[in-house]
């Protein structure tokens, strides 16, 4: 079994890639280390060399957690998807600048943790696990959420085939203008 790409290694993958010569990571303010070869298992402590940045994907990896977001005081768009992430624990960090999360086609089943990102206004979630009500109410907190993708949920499956899904939603979600 190989050992992940760590986030320092990722790095110089990106700065050896023709597309970025003659750029600094340092001054880049949209970072992506997508679909790394091998995957990145963890969000680990290299992270904090992208702590300038306003929008970092690592998205199509096998990151099972989320951490060291500690510094990112200039994090707007945080993309996730395509991981091994279970729970949206390790946000607090970020709360007071993230504005969109992208965390599709990862294990979440519950939402805790989530309540605290109060400006983020775009949420895609789809494809992950959430089965229940309560864990939507979870987001209620968020008063800025405007915007929600949450297809291929049990939960949005289940009420869709119902047809009282999008009632449901504006019941919970009262705030969201695009679901």
């Amino acid at each position: 079994m190989s050992k992940g790409t760590s986030i320092k290694d990722a790095i110089k993958w990106w700065e050896a890639q023709p597309a970025n010569e003659g750029k600094n990571i340092k001054e880049e303010e949209c970072v992506k280390l997508l679909a790394m070869l091998p995957c990145i298992e963890k969000m680990d402590s290299g992270l904090s060399a992208l702590n300038h940045v306003t929008q970092l994907s690592l998205s199509t990896n096998a990151i099972d957690k989320i951490a060291n977001l500690q510094g990112f005081s200039n994090l707007k768009i945080l993309s996730l998807g395509r991981n091994n992430i279970k729970s949206l624990g390790g946000l607090d960090p970020v709360a007071g600048t993230l504005q969109e999360l992208w965390i599709s086609y990862n294990l979440i089943e519950k939402t805790k943790g989530i309540e605290c990102l109060k400006n983020l206004k775009t949420l895609y979630m789809s494809n992950c696990k959430v089965k229940d009500w309560k864990e939507v109410d979870n987001m209620k907190a968020l008063t800025s959420l405007e915007i929600l993708v949450f297809n291929g949920n049990p939960l949005m499956e289940k009420h869709s085939a119902d047809g009282d899904y999008r009632e449901q939603m504006a019941t919970h979600l009262p705030q969201i203008k695009k679901l």
